[in-house]
């Protein structure tokens, strides 16, 4: 699994998690809503924490920086 999200990607998905978070057990939302919003900021958490999403690679999206090979200008 090569890396596809820079840290700004990262960083917005996990701000995003505590949100949806913190309405779900603050009690903000309920219902089907609450369930499905902590369950994409479970996702979320996890594809910030390996750098990676799934999606991403299906639609061609990468928004890490270029690595430079070793030895090339």
């Amino acid at each position: 699994m090569k890396k596809n999200m820079g840290t700004a990607d990262k960083a917005i998905r996990i701000v995003i998690a505590f949100i949806f978070g913190a309405l779900y057990f603050t009690n903000t939302i309920t219902g089907p809503l609450a369930i499905t919003l902590l369950i994409i900021s479970i996702i979320f958490v996890l594809t910030s924490i390996i750098s990676f999403c799934p999606l991403y690679s299906i639609i061609g999206i990468k928004t890490c920086p270029i690595n430079n090979e070793k030895g090339k200008n």
